[in-house]
């Protein structure tokens, strides 16, 4: 049987510690201030991280990411 791109998404991606730690801040739905102040960093940079964790999820909305971030921060064991 042949995969088809459009509709195999592949492996999950894999996410660095920093990365999972502001997923699951946004996974509890936290705002991206409540995110910035949690993680000592600026709302600018949360934003940077976000909108690059949606490119690397194929993702296009902050909804969608918690979504994926939720699905993949619970089935998948922290890379060690």
């Amino acid at each position: 049987m042949t995969a088809h791109p459009e509709t195999d998404p592949g492996p999950p991606p894999v996410f660095t510690a920093r990365e999972r730690e502001l997923l699951g801040h946004l996974a509890q739905g936290a705002t991206y201030r409540a995110i910035a102040h949690r993680m000592a960093l600026s709302p600018h940079t949360v934003d940077t991280y976000l909108r690059r964790l949606r490119h690397k999820t194929g993702t296009s909305n902050r909804v969608q990411l918690a979504i994926v971030a939720h699905t993949c921060l619970h089935s998948a064991p922290a890379p060690g």
